[in-house]
């Protein structure tokens, strides 16, 4: 994995990182009031937009002079910007110890919708993803998380606010649910973002003992379950990790979920030129989701460099997405967004990290 020089390196923390009450205890020994400081600059950072002390009018001009030595409000950098002709935009977010992530920021009608990175990389092999091409670095923090999401919302109008949240971008979310629910909490908080639960995705390659945790937790997240094939030997040649879970165990925490939550289960199904996108392979879906209450959302296959897939042909999504309906289960066909800047996940930090391999030491 690919990071910046040690001299390029954040080595000041940013407020998320440390918190309220860190950052109160920082102050206490520069400001008479460093609780209500603490405050002050939470509200700037996730309410007002701020990126810089020198914006944040109500404290005392020689802390705003001060502050930089030992803090930054977001530690995390947009290091690249790729916008597409349907206003998609997709940034290359540098993390402070010069690892990068991925952020995509969907418009569409009223709704503004931010698809969230939860690790560096990912390991779980899925064969048709650019994400997990290297593997998998580590972990996101819970202020990582989250500063994904102010940087995202910052690339909007004044006027325009974040709506919806889906989990769906680098790494599996399952394997670091933790620290997403730390970040999530904070974006569905009044005093955060004040994102509604019920805006907020969280998609997985299926693994039932956190999707029961999920259903725990008490938090009213959908939850979306990549299931891509609708039989075990062909999800294992395509998702290595169903050899340890299989297909009948992810649906049974699939109706668990729905029986703790009342939240309806997305399947999603990556449509793979000539792989998975016969007519059996709609059948065999069909059976296998008939009578279960869920959804299918249907994604054609947007090629990536260096994998051997195809997209399927429209009459094969057109046909795909009846034969479920005849079963009545119902499917939609997810909408291709940002197409012209590659925004199928991973590619952007591919790239990148392509780059600097490249570029001559010296």
């Amino acid at each position: 994995m690919t990071s910046l020089p040690l001299a390029q390196m954040r080595t000041v923390p940013g407020f998320l990182e440390l918190g309220r009450d860190g950052v109160a205890s920082l102050l206490e020994s520069r400001d008479p009031k460093p609780a209500m400081r603490a405050r002050q600059l939470e509200r700037w950072i996730l309410l007002g937009r701020a990126t810089d002390f020198s914006q944040m009018s109500d404290l005392p001009a020689s802390l705003r002079l001060e502050l930089p030595e030992f803090l930054v409000p977001i530690s995390s950098t947009v290091a690249k910007r790729s916008i597409a002709s349907d206003g998609t935009r997709k940034l290359l977010v540098r993390l402070a110890d010069g690892q990068s992530v991925e952020t995509v920021l969907m418009l569409e009608d009223d709704r503004r919708t931010v698809c969230i990175s939860t690790q560096v990389g990912c390991g779980m092999g899925c064969t048709f993803c650019a994400s997990g091409l290297n593997g998998v670095a580590r972990n996101l923090k819970p202020h990582e998380i989250v500063e994904q999401l102010l940087l995202a919302r910052n690339e909007l109008p004044e006027a325009e606010r974040l709506t919806h949240i889906v989990v769906m971008g680098m790494g599996e979310p399952m394997a670091n649910l933790s620290n997403l629910l730390e970040a999530l909490a904070v974006a569905t908080s009044p005093k955060g973002l004040g994102i509604s639960s019920r805006h907020v995705t969280i998609s997985t390659v299926g693994i039932p003992s956190r999707m029961l945790e999920l259903a725990d937790s008490g938090r009213k997240y959908h939850l979306a379950v990549s299931l891509h094939a609708p039989e075990d030997a062909l999800r294992t040649r395509l998702m290595p990790t169903n050899e340890k879970t299989g297909i009948s165990s992810i649906l049974d925490a699939a109706a668990e979920f729905l029986a703790k939550t009342g939240r309806q289960v997305t399947f999603e199904y990556i449509l793979l030129g000539g792989i998975n996108d016969r007519a059996q392979h709609a059948e065999a879906l069909a059976r296998l989701l008939e009578g279960r209450r869920a959804h299918v959302n249907l994604i054609p296959f947007n090629p990536v460099d260096g994998l051997p897939w195809r997209r399927p042909d429209k009459e094969a999504v057109s046909m795909f997405r009846q034969a479920l309906e005849a079963r009545q289960v119902t499917a939609t066909v997810r909408k291709r967004k940002g197409a012209d800047i590659d925004a199928a996940c991973g590619q952007l930090r591919r790239q990148s990290e392509e780059s600097l391999q490249s570029k001559p030491v010296g």
